[in-house]
């Protein structure tokens, strides 16, 4: 936790997008303090006419690189988050060779409740989590 879905122009080889999910979630590690294991990414490819993300009037200027990431995750401080962003970005750059101007993220927060891993159960409100 948290579930983080990649959506991405297609074309990237199998190693490409390996080194994308890895990178991921070594910035989810550092940021957000969670386990090495606690690991759940699901990558979505679209035809780049499927894919289109403009630049809110910032001036970015997105290319084929171009990576969306939703993530779906309990409660993080805005500190959290910020440095997420930051550690993403550069993880991204430095493994992926993906600009900054082409990483979009957004974050939505939900509770214990809005969790199961599995077994009918709510691990996060019986105790097991």
């Amino acid at each position: 936790m948290p579930l983080i879905r990649f959506d991405l122009i297609e074309g990237r080889d199998k190693s490409s997008l390996r080194n994308l999910l890895d990178a991921a979630h070594r910035a989810v590690v550092k940021a957000f303090d969670v386990p090495e294991k606690d690991r759940y990414q699901i990558v979505h490819q679209h035809p780049a006419h499927e894919l289109i993300i403009e630049d809110t009037g910032l001036g970015f200027e997105r290319s084929k690189n171009l990576v969306v990431i939703s993530v779906t995750s309990k409660q993080r401080r805005e500190d959290q988050k910020q440095y997420f962003y930051k550690v993403l970005v550069q993880e991204l750059g430095e493994n992926c060779g993906i600009e900054p101007n082409d990483i979009m993220v957004s974050i939505v927060t939900n509770g214990d409740a809005d969790w199961s891993f599995g077994l009918g159960e709510a691990q996060f409100l019986n105790g097991k989590l």
